[in-house]
């Protein structure tokens, strides 16, 4: 038996590749650098989608009228929802949404996270919800409903690279959750609620937002390394370092520090915040190296996702929202190449328990 079914194959998928001993990520045959390159997240959603659901000839224009569709439900954000931590009440707006498997309640799905996100956090700050504009790309008018004006370009092109980044990777919990319940035809809404269920959890997206705990707490770049040893000196786990499947560096966290510096430059992110970010995890990486040489501990992808996050204006405990509005692509098209393609998914499990007494 494997535990937590390490190195257990599951699926047979045409849609990403995660290379953990290289450090490489594909979706459908591109690789991650070409995609932050050259993709906005409606070409990422084309790409995963392509062939698992009928897509529109213009993709961008149906998923601007799926934010609008969507947006009628907001009116359903009462104070109990609003009050609710962000993911719990994305969570239960997105329960109101339709099952199916078309492509109108797959591109509602997607349309989701970043409509409710961005509703849910104007009513908790006595806001009223921004409606969509159809006309926008997704990134921008995600950000645009979160802040009440048109993000810069450089904003708009950070968040977008975000999403593209995390649109997919393989077999993760969030998205084998997302496979489990396709596998039973239950429809995309119940896949999707299921996968973002698993993604609340710490261990797979609730991560970021204690990466800024971390750089708050160390204060200072010259701290850095006192602050860290002290740290693993008190058994901690350094936020942002190590990852279930990557033996060497996430490849990721380099799209996104690319992401971050881009806003750094534009004035977005204060030089001095970016300072201590690089200063942590250069210490960071030496002293894993040192202090666990037979554990490969190099920058995940939540590492800079934090600082990206925390420079567009999302509050820490949303960015687990916004993972889901990236990653709710990839959800869709592994539960549609599930449904179209692959049994019910049905382990087997070993029985431990006490025996029944048997009678002399």
């Amino acid at each position: 038996m494997k535990s937590g079914l390490e190195d257990v194959v599951a699926a047979e998928t045409v849609l990403s590749d995660v290379d953990g001993a290289n450090g490489r990520l594909i979706v459908r045959g591109v690789s991650l650098d070409e995609l932050v390159a050259t993709s906005r997240y409606e070409d990422v959603l084309h790409l995963l989608c392509d062939g698992f659901l009928p897509l529109p000839d213009d993709l961008p224009a149906a998923l601007g009228a799926a934010r609008q569709a969507v947006f009628a439900h907001v009116v359903a954000a009462d104070a109990a929802i609003v009050a609710l931590p962000p993911v719990e009440g994305l969570r239960a707006l997105m329960a109101r949404l339709a099952d199916g498997d078309d492509i109108d309640p797959a591109l509602q799905l997607v349309a989701a996270p970043a409509v409710f996100t961005s509703a849910l956090l104007r009513l908790r700050g006595g806001m009223e919800p921004v409606a969509p504009d159809p006309a926008l790309p997704h990134a921008t008018d995600f950000l645009r409903m979160l802040g009440g004006t048109v993000p810069s370009p450089q904003q708009a092109a950070a968040l977008d690279r975000y999403l593209v980044t995390v649109a997919d990777h393989g077999l993760n919990a969030s998205t084998f959750a997302a496979r489990v319940v396709a596998s039973t035809q239950a429809g995309l809404a119940s896949a999707v609620l299921a996968a973002l269920s698993a993604l609340k959890g710490p261990l797979h997206g609730g991560a970021p937002g204690p990466v800024l705990d971390m750089l708050d707490g160390v204060g200072k770049p010259a701290d850095a390394p006192a602050w860290l040893d002290n740290a693993l000196a008190r058994g901690e786990r350094l936020m942002g370092f190590g990852h279930r499947i990557y033996r060497v560096r996430d490849p990721r966290a380099d799209a996104l520090k690319g992401a971050v510096r881009l806003l750094a430059a534009s004035g977005a992110i204060e030089p001095q915040r970016l300072a201590l970010a690089e200063a942590v995890e250069q210490a960071a990486l030496y002293l894993l190296r040192q202090k666990k040489p037979d554990r490969p501990l190099e920058t995940n992808v939540e590492f800079y996702t934090a600082l990206l996050l925390e420079a567009l204006g999302f509050p820490r405990d949303a960015f687990t929202c916004v993972f889901a509005a990236g990653r709710v692509g990839g959800w869709v098209a592994h539960a549609r190449e599930q449904a179209l393609g692959g049994r019910l998914i049905r382990p087997m499990s070993v029985y431990v328990g006490p025996r029944p007494q048997v009678a002399a």
